[in-house]
């Protein structure tokens, strides 16, 4: 007879199994459905897509090489030639990705992030409720730089820690404290606790353009699209402007939505100095190594807003470095305007940085031999190569939709279908889609399969795109409900202390209040402070015909 522990362990193979029969069979299907004005290429493509889809969302392949399906299958099936589709997993957002998490394997080797996450969750206080605004803001803070994946397992342990030290000061151990007879108020401490550090992790990505996946996706999306030629660029400072501020406000309602009706804990006030401060002081000074990280980290943050001129209105506030250095290098050293404009690229930062950490000194090992502030193998063996993998075979679907014609033919029917409905009722659609989608499968993988979609239906609806392409984009990161949904979610179920009702009741509501608060702030602060006009289409927009 098996055992409990054996028929959950055959259960990911069982899931694995159908999941493999159930793609290629719909796959099978799509390729062989009548399907009214779809171009043979664009058909293909779709039924390699729903193939993709169902093998991202079971797992019946690891997820890094369903997403180099691509380079094998486009070519074989005449979607895109072998040297269009690599490309796409060499695209500057993949190097910005990589830059970005050597920074950030880099905070974690010198254990600036502890520094850093004990000192902001001191400064916020130690009551229940103020412990768990804490981590979250402490959470969100790392996410806003760093992925939510790493913020998520930085800010863990110490909620771990500080969860067990709170029991053994109540007199109870470990195992008593998801029970509410031992203590009525430690359970849902657990609870607020833990969800908010996921919570807030994904919540805090939002607010930057490098704070997850799905936010580059968007921007290389954009910035680069030749369909937009003549569209403003989206930069750093103008993303912030409008998502810090919706961040905030998502943190604040998460938080209060957490620790309602928490009950005190006796002693937990005193406990939390008590344990911060000794948390600190075992750390001790900053060390020469944390130094260099955190001015790293500094410089690094500075020179991705700083990019480009933040103006308010008509009044530019801060300059930007990005003009500057592109005048130069087309005054001074011939360079052309197209390479110039490539040396202000956030990707540039990000390799910048992270190649100067394997040149700074740090000291000498225990062997007396000199080494450097990053190291090669830490990288190799830190770095989550298969993530940048994903990225890339989200860019190579999504190139595809629009080389094939297949983003055309879902524009002309979502066009056909959605002609009636208001702008509001379309944005609220889009980010319930984007919300719910994102529990089953890959925030990043879904972005990149709407964003085309959704810029086609922009042309045919004749409405600025970003009103429907970055609600999708933001929508993507709010997907609390269940494990699944998110790495920040999965590596706080891992720890055996939540339930699946846990997160499904708190995080069904709160996927509800996102799609609000997104559509509320696209039009309070998205349309201003991106100058989108709800009356007219811009003049950049493309033409409809032939959509």
């Amino acid at each position: 007879m098996k055992t409990d522990t054996q028929q959950r362990q055959r259960q990911p193979e069982l899931v694995g199994r159908i999941g493999g029969a159930a793609a290629i069979v719909l796959a099978g299907l799509v390729l062989i459905s009548p399907i009214r004005g779809m171009p043979a290429e664009a058909q293909r493509l779709a039924a390699l897509t729903v193939m993709m889809v169902v093998l991202w969302v079971t797992q019946a392949l690891p997820i890094p090489v369903t997403s180099l399906l691509p380079l094998a299958l486009y070519p074989l099936l005449g979607i895109r030639p072998i040297s269009d589709v690599s490309r796409s997993y060499l695209d500057p957002s993949v190097f910005l990705f990589m830059g970005g998490f050597m920074i950030a394997i880099g905070i974690e080797k010198w254990d600036l992030h502890r520094r850093m996450a004990l000192q902001i969750v001191g400064a916020l206080g130690f009551g229940p409720r103020r412990v768990v605004f804490g981590f979250m803001a402490a959470t969100a803070f790392l996410s806003m730089w760093i992925s939510n994946t790493a913020s998520t397992m930085l800010m863990l342990p110490i909620g771990l820690a500080l969860l067990s030290a709170i029991a053994g000061e109540l007199g109870l151990s470990d195992e008593t404290i998801l029970s509410a007879d031992a203590n009525p108020g430690l359970p849902r401490l657990n609870r607020g606790l833990l969800l908010g550090i996921a919570y807030g992790a994904s919540i805090g990505g939002l607010s930057t353009p490098i704070g997850t996946p799905t936010n580059i996706a968007f921007l290389r999306f954009w910035n680069e699209n030749t369909l937009f030629e003549g569209a403003p660029e989206t930069a750093t400072a103008e993303w912030m402007s409008v998502f810090l501020p919706l961040s905030i406000g998502m943190l604040l309602v998460t938080g209060v939505l957490l620790t309602w009706r928490m009950p005190p804990l006796p002693g937990t006030q005193q406990l939390g100095r008590q344990f911060f401060r000794s948390r600190l002081k075992e750390l001790g000074a900053p060390s020469r190594q944390e130094v260099a990280m955190f001015c790293i980290f500094l410089a690094t943050a500075a020179l991705w807003v700083l990019r480009k001129p933040l103006t308010v209105g008509e009044t530019t506030v801060l300059p930007g470095w990005g003009p500057p250095l592109t005048t130069w290098l087309t005054d001074s050293l011939g360079v052309s305007e197209e390479v110039a404009a490539g040396a202000a690229h956030d990707a540039v930062v990000a390799m910048s940085m992270a190649i100067l950490m394997f040149c700074l000194p740090a000291g000498r090992d225990a062997s007396g031999s000199p080494r450097r502030l990053m190291d090669w193998e830490t990288v190799e063996r830190r770095m989550p190569w298969g993530m940048l993998l994903l990225i890339g075979g989200g860019f190579a679907v999504a190139e595809a939709f629009d080389s094939t014609g297949l983003s055309r033919w879902v524009g002309a029917w979502f066009q056909e279908s959605f002609r009636n409905a208001g702008v509001l009722w379309l944005i609220v659609g889009i980010c319930l889609l984007s919300t719910f989608l994102t529990e089953l499968t890959t925030n990043v993988v879904l972005v990149n399969t709407l964003l085309p979609i959704l810029a086609a239906a922009a042309i045919s609806l004749r409405i600025d795109p970003r009103l429907l392409l970055i609600p999708a984009t933001v929508s993507a990161s709010c997907a609390f409900m269940l494990p699944i949904a998110t790495p920040p979610n999965v590596i706080v179920f891992s720890t055996g202390r939540l339930t699946m009702r846990d997160m499904m009741k708190i995080g069904l509501i709160l996927n509800l209040i996102g799609v609000v608060l997104v559509t509320a702030a696209t039009f309070t602060l998205l349309v201003p402070g991106f100058d989108i006009s709800l009356d007219a289409p811009p003049d950049w927009l493309p033409p409809a015909e032939g959509l």
